[in-house]
């Protein structure tokens, strides 16, 4: 079976196609469409021998959706029979990976109030790819459901119950990104280490706690908004800080509420304190040649992030190992450094030359004197969505 794996995000949308007829799922070609809504809309494709359209235009997730649909419907391409979906949040009606239907799309349109950076796109492109491919099978994928091993204790807000009722808890997201480092860790040849956290740090950031490969906590909760600092999110803020945004809009209700989103979501964290796109390596060029607005956005960045591998190392009572994953866990060395550098006390180390080689695969870059080994591994969602289309599918049958 021929699977095709859509990726969206705010700002991009990643496609895959895989064939199932091996044991796990193979790569055949996979592409991006990125810049989108900017004159810069650029689309690559990797894995195919033909000329696609490289500068494409793509004003918003639909028009880029079109693209993709296209493309991957172009003569010599491999037919597509089945199309998975990365979703951001499932809201509190759905608990599984499962085949779209109505009912499961009216609950996703219920659910974009609590990921409305995410959700809304994903509706979109969900339903253009129903109406490009109609007689094929569409199945979601949710970043939430390798969390449903978290003890209550760990989900539960502090709120009153009325609210707890109507699905506010900490709901954690990458989960399919941490399933595949779990994947990847099982199917290597390295003991597997009993207690961990994954740094899953990209545009959007999250550290998780695991015993024994399942979730027990992690720092993003009802959104992905919170947790550590990211690109353009803030993470973690005192509950009084929101309130004084709010009361700072001019307005209505609603057009507060919207500027006060719009600001967490879209002009925060990094980009707020460097006044610089949302790039870590733009940012650490500017911080090396002196531009003190990028230290100091570097410095609070990694800062949150020790934080919380410190917080989950207490919590579970040591650490056998820390994995980066992510574009800026895999490919930027200085912020695995710099996230480490003051743990040594605690027995983690990180060895500079392997820190700096770039290879694929499960690494580990740990001193080897380091009680905790660590690792740097690449996030493999999208094989993880097709892995659970291709077993949703054959269940169907």
């Amino acid at each position: 079976m021929h699977i095709l794996v859509v990726n969206s995000g705010s700002s991009s949308i990643k496609f895959s196609m895989f064939e199932t007829s091996s044991r796990e799922p193979q790569t055949l070609y996979d592409g991006e469409i990125s810049g989108i809504g900017t004159p810069a809309a650029h689309l690559a494709i990797h894995g195919i021998d033909h000329p696609v359209p490289s500068d494409p235009s793509a004003a918003d997730p639909i028009a880029a959706t079109r693209i993709i649909l296209d493309t991957v419907s172009a003569p010599r391409m491999p037919p597509v029979e089945a199309v998975g979906y990365r979703v951001v949040h499932p809201g509190p009606k759905l608990s599984d990976h499962q085949k779209i239907t109505p009912e499961v799309l009216h609950d996703l349109a219920e659910a974009v109030s609590f990921a409305p950076l995410h959700d809304p796109a994903v509706l979109d492109v969900i339903r253009e790819g129903q109406k490009h491919f109609p007689e094929v099978s569409h199945y979601a994928c949710f970043d939430t459901v390798f969390h449903l091993t978290m003890p209550e204790e760990a989900t539960t807000y502090p709120i009153p119950k009325s609210y707890r009722d109507q699905g506010v808890r900490r709901y954690g997201f990458h989960g399919l990104s941490c399933e595949s480092i779990v994947r990847q860790l099982r199917a290597s040849n390295l003991p597997f280490p009993k207690r961990m956290v994954i740094c899953h740090l990209g545009s959007g950031c999250s550290v998780t706690a695991l015993i024994d490969g399942q979730s027990v906590d992690t720092s993003m909760g009802l959104t992905p908004t919170g947790g550590v600092v990211m690109g353009t999110r803030p993470g973690d803020l005192d509950p009084g800080l929101l309130l004084y945004l709010l009361r700072q809009q001019q307005g209505d209700r609603e057009s507060a509420t919207a500027a006060v989103e719009k600001l967490l979501n879209h002009d925060a964290g990094m980009i707020a304190l460097t006044s610089m796109p949302n790039d870590v390596k733009a940012i650490r060029e500017a911080s090396a040649k002196g531009n003190k607005e990028a230290t100091l956005a570097l410095k609070v960045f990694t800062r949150s992030l020790t934080k919380a591998i410190g917080g989950f190392s207490w919590l579970l009572g040591g650490l056998d190992a820390i994995v980066f994953a992510g574009g800026i866990g895999e490919h930027d060395p200085l912020t695995r450094y710099e996230t480490l550098a003051c743990l040594e006390p605690l027995g983690v180390a990180i060895n500079s030359a392997l820190n700096q080689q770039k290879t694929n695969g499960v690494r580990a870059i740990s001193a080897s004197d380091c009680r905790t080994t660590v690792f740097v591994i690449p996030a493999q969602e999208d094989l993880t969505i097709a892995m659970h289309v291709d077993r949703l599918a054959r269940s169907n049958q």
